[in-house]
C-alpha cells in the first residue's frame, strides 16, 4: 500500500510539473511573429505580421511595426483590416533605392495600426496585419521591431534581436529570412534547342546514310541484271547457228 501511495505520488508531481512546464512554454511563445519566415532576395513578399493578445484583462489597440534601417524597402503597400486604420512613415535613404528601373529617395521606416470602435483584439485573441513589400534587399534578414500596445496603457516591447547560437530573447522581434534568389533558367532551354538540333541533324544524317545505301544497293541490282542480259544476248545467235 504504502509503494503504490509514493508511485500515485510522484506520477502527480510529474504531471503537475508537466503542466507547468507546458503553460510556461506557451505563454512564451505567443509574441508577434512574421509569415511567412522566409522571402527571395530582390523579389516582392506578401507578409502577415501575426499578433496574438496576450493580455487576460486588456485589449490590443495599436501595432507599430520598425523597418531596419539596414535594408531600405522603397515599395510597401497595407491589406485592409476592418476596424483598423493604417499610417506609413517614410525616411530619406542615400544612396537610392531603384524600384522598377526609378531611382528613389524614400524608403519605408514604420507602419503603425490603430483600433477603432471595438475592433481591438481582445483577450485569447490573435489578428494579422497584411502588407506587401518590395523589392526585398539583398540581406540575409530583415529584424522587424515591434511595440504592441494595451488598452490599459501597458507596452509590449518585441524589439530583442536573434542572437547566433543563443537561446531565444525574452521579447523576440519579428524575423524575416532572406534567401538568394535561384539561378536564371533561361540558359535551359538554349541548351534543349541545341540538344533538339543535334537530334535533328543526326536524323538527318542517319537519313542521309540510310538514302546512301538504298542507292547503293539499286546500283548493285542493276549492274546484276545488265549483266545477266548482256550474256543472254551473246547465248542467244550461238543457238540459232
Amino acid at each position: 500500500m504504502t509503494r503504490l501511495r509514493r508511485t500515485a505520488t510522484a506520477a502527480a508531481t510529474l504531471a503537475f510539473t508537466a503542466v507547468a512546464v507546458l503553460g510556461f512554454a506557451g505563454a512564451a511563445s505567443a509574441h508577434v511573429t512574421v509569415n511567412p519566415k522566409e522571402a527571395t532576395q530582390g523579389g516582392y513578399a506578401r507578409l502577415a505580421f501575426r499578433v496574438p493578445n496576450e493580455s487576460d484583462t486588456a485589449s490590443t489597440t495599436k501595432l507599430e511595426v520598425v523597418l531596419p534601417e539596414n535594408a531600405p524597402v522603397g515599395s510597401v503597400s497595407t491589406l485592409p483590416v476592418p476596424g483598423w486604420t493604417v499610417a506609413v512613415e517614410n525616411r530619406k535613404v542615400d544612396p537610392p533605392i531603384e524600384v522598377h528601373g526609378s531611382q528613389i529617395t524614400e524608403a519605408v521606416s514604420k507602419i503603425t495600426w490603430t483600433a477603432t470602435g471595438d475592433a481591438a483584439v481582445k483577450p485569447g485573441q490573435f489578428q494579422e496585419f497584411g502588407v506587401s513589400m518590395g523589392p526585398l534587399p539583398k540581406v540575409e534578414s530583415m529584424v522587424f521591431k515591434t511595440l504592441q500596445t494595451y488598452s490599459d496603457g501597458n507596452v509590449s516591447r518585441w524589439i530583442d534581436e536573434p542572437q547566433p547560437g543563443g537561446a531565444e530573447p525574452e521579447k523576440p522581434a519579428p524575423v524575416l529570412t532572406l534567401t538568394a534568389a535561384a539561378p536564371s533558367a533561361s540558359a535551359a532551354p538554349a541548351a534543349a534547342v541545341a540538344s533538339n538540333n543535334d537530334d535533328d541533324d543526326d536524323e538527318g544524317d542517319g537519313l542521309a546514310v540510310g538514302l546512301g545505301v538504298a542507292g547503293l544497293v539499286a546500283g548493285l541490282a542493276g549492274l546484276a541484271l545488265g549483266g545477266l542480259a548482256f550474256a543472254r544476248t551473246r547465248r542467244e545467235p550461238a543457238a540459232r547457228s
